[in-house]
């Protein structure tokens, strides 16, 4: 039987002459072959053997998720550090933007490459991402003592042999204040013959261990998928899924829906949809926000509230996750609430009369307390 690494290594594909070999040459004309192998050197390529099984027709939504394309090398307004990552890292391979959690980079490789990627910047050179300097960021983690949740990624951290991934997470085990890990990985979905007797073993030595997964169509939970994510859910990791907003992939509320009761079925809580982030070179990928809002609307309350996740947007330049929801509120006074259901239908919740004002404590934001929202000054204008 062939180990995981072999498989990837022997099945997958990592050229353009493999692509056409498989797909047919009729669909990377020789004037577009420069370009698209432009596209590749910008970006890493590599599509794992499940994913390539997945492939039905050219421009399916599995195609459009990790086929090169010259449209990668049209930049409008792309930023290349569209979240601005490496402006919040004090040492390699650490982000530190919320208050109590830290994004760790453990591995500069994946097993299929995803062309909307966030950080193609950078995943994919071992440079970038260089596994030599753990050191600094293991130091830096024992210092700053507010940092209680590591987020492990990438690349994607199960890409690494289990005795790499256990010494990692021995190192953070040993911190005292960090009480929650959490890997995010596409492994379940790209390579699930890497979830194996053994690593499940290991992983759950490691608790309170959490696993965010990352499916973008109901067709990548495949038999295979939901057996790797089952072996995880055994060894008692709860997993959660961030699924991508994607224009042709995942862009309508069927296909969501159906996305989101298939992973509950599969023991993954939906956890995250996130909008396409405005990175150079994904930016065919990006939808409208009304139609992230419109799919949200399609779930809340057309299925259970277990299957609905939050609908964010990263935003650009660093300004950290901002939730966002469909308006269901009418009109909101000091007397009541006017709403409409998930059916449209309108309804009135009447405020409670001559409430006491809230207790203030230390820890509560000050915005909660003020009278009004801040109003932003408008200069004056000179009078002509």
């Amino acid at each position: 039987m062939s180990t995981w690494q072999e498989v990837l290594k022997q099945r997958s594909i990592t050229s353009l002459e493999a692509l056409a070999q498989r797909f047919g040459p009729e669909h990377f004309p020789p004037e577009h072959q420069e370009r698209l192998r432009q596209a590749i050197d910008n970006f890493e390529f590599r599509i794992s053997p499940p994913m390539v099984d997945l492939i039905q027709t050219p421009d399916d939504p599995i195609w459009r998720q990790y086929i090169p394309t010259i449209q990668e090398l049209e930049v409008v307004d792309g930023i290349v550090d569209s979240l601005s990552e490496d402006r919040d890292s004090p040492v390699p391979n650490i982000t530190h933007r919320y208050p109590d959690r830290a994004l760790f980079l453990v591995s500069p490789v994946c097993a299929s490459y995803c062309r909307f990627c966030t950080r193609r910047r950078k995943v994919g050179d071992p440079e970038k991402i260089p596994m030599s300097q753990f050191e600094s960021a293991f130091v830096y983690l024992e210092a700053h003592r507010e940092i209680r949740d590591v987020i492990m990624s990438g690349g994607d951290p199960l890409m690494l042999s289990d005795r790499r991934l256990e010494l990692i997470l021995a190192r953070l085990r040993a911190i005292e204040h960090i009480e929650i890990i959490r890997i995010g990985s596409r492994i379940p979905c790209h390579l699930p013959e890497r979830v194996t007797p053994e690593l499940c073993a290991m992983l759950r030595r490691f608790h309170p261990l959490f696993i965010n997964t990352h499916f973008n169509h109901p067709d990548e939970l495949t038999p295979a998928a939901v057996e790797a994510l089952g072996k995880l859910a055994d060894a008692g990791i709860p997993l959660g899924c961030q699924t991508v907003l994607l224009k042709g992939v995942n862009d309508t509320p069927e296909i969501m829906l159906k996305l989101m009761q298939g992973l509950l079925k599969a023991r993954v809580r939906p956890y995250y949809i996130y909008m396409a982030d405005q990175v150079a070179g994904a930016e065919h990928f990006r939808t409208t926000v009304d139609t992230g809002l419109r799919i949200m609307k399609a779930l809340r309350g057309w299925t259970s509230g277990l299957a609905n996740p939050h609908f964010v947007i990263d935003a650009p330049g660093g300004g950290g996750k901002v939730p966002l929801q469909p308006e269901y509120v009418e009109s909101f006074t000091e007397d009541e609430v006017v709403f409409r259901n998930f059916r449209g239908e309108r309804y009135v919740y009447r405020q409670p009369r001559g409430p006491a004002p809230p207790r203030k404590h230390l820890s509560d934001p000050e915005y909660l307390f003020e009278a009004e929202p801040r109003k932003r000054k408008t200069p004056e204008r000179d009078s002509a």
